[in-house]
């Protein structure tokens, strides 16, 4: 198990980091989120040991992350940090056994992930004349050429094609199956829903939100749901004087109501059917794009 634990980090009068917590368990895919500059790649580098906090500690099953303990940690950086004019192939093996592998082991193990990432092709050419995305594929198999225990990734799908995605995606899935404790953060939330067991947004170097996706949809304290309506034949403001409804507006032709908590949503149906046909009529559950908005939108609320 990884675990961040009350990490606080100041650059000066700046404050990166305040009392970071959370821990990603064996198996585990844990989504990081926040906006630019909340503070996701100064906690990723702090596990590495690249930073060092001003308080906290970083744990890796029960024990401070040590040198020995580090070289078990897979990090995909958010900026690349290959050797632009050096072989694919070369590197990922000189890599390896700059973690411990041996010559035999780190060609073998170079040769495994560029054909499962699907850059085996490639292997000879410099990483320079590659594009963005093989590239990060690149990136992707310099994290896991010497088989880690844990990966931390930063940004891991920026600049991939839908295919790449797919590959990438699954490759985390299996590292997870393997025992693997997995974070990464991205600005791609529709794809940290889909894919994490778990997420943690950050807003200014706090983390204001923690569980699974579903957690975090029941977690609204005022107990509101919303309702999207298809009445084609409804005017403006329909819904407005139906008891309960404390706000409504219209997308895409159809209307979405905000409910109180125990609002009766069978008056909101009769009121709709009142306006003539309904063909939709849809309880809402948030997305994580919604819930970030409104968990980093509470600074400006502040």
């Amino acid at each position: 198990m990884l675990e961040i634990d009350g990490v606080s980090k100041r650059y000066g009068a700046v404050r990166a980091l305040h009392d970071m917590t959370f821990s990603v368990q064996p198996g585990e895919l844990f989504g990081f989120v926040g906006a630019n500059g909340a503070g996701k790649t100064t906690t990723m580098r702090i596990v590495l040991g690249v930073l060092a906090a001003d308080a906290g500690e970083v744990r890796l099953d029960g024990r401070p992350i040590d040198a020995a303990r580090r070289r078990r940690i897979g990090y995909m950086p958010e900026e690349r940090g290959l050797y632009p004019k050096m072989a694919v192939g070369e590197q990922l093996r000189y890599l390896a056994e700059l973690h411990g592998l041996g010559a035999a082991d780190a060609k073998a193990s170079a040769q495994r992930w560029t054909e499962r990432l699907g850059i085996a092709d490639r292997a000879g050419e410099e990483v320079q004349k590659l594009s963005l995305g093989n590239q990060q594929r690149v990136q992707l198999a310099a994290a896991l050429v010497h088989e880690p225990d844990v990966l931390v990734l930063d940004e891991p799908f920026s600049g991939l094609d839908p295919v790449a995605v797919d590959v990438m995606s699954a490759v985390l899935r299996e590292r997870c199956d393997a025992g693997a404790p997995v974070v990464f953060s991205s600005h791609q939330l529709d794809l940290v829903e889909r894919l994490c067991d778990r997420v943690g947004i950050v807003r200014d170097g706090t983390l204001v939100a923690r569980g699974r996706v579903d957690e975090l949809r029941a977690g609204d304290a005022s107990g509101a749901s919303t309702v999207v309506v298809h009445a084609p034949d409804a005017v403006a403001g329909w819904a407005d004087a139906v008891p309960g409804v404390t706000a409504s507006r219209v997308e895409h032709g159809r209307t979405v109501v905000t409910l109180d908590a125990g609002a009766d949503d069978q008056a909101l149906l009769r009121a709709a059917l009142a306006t003539g046909p309904v063909h939709e009529f849809t309880h809402r559950r948030p997305s994580l794009t919604e819930l970030f908005r409104e968990a980093v939108g509470e600074r400006a609320a502040a």
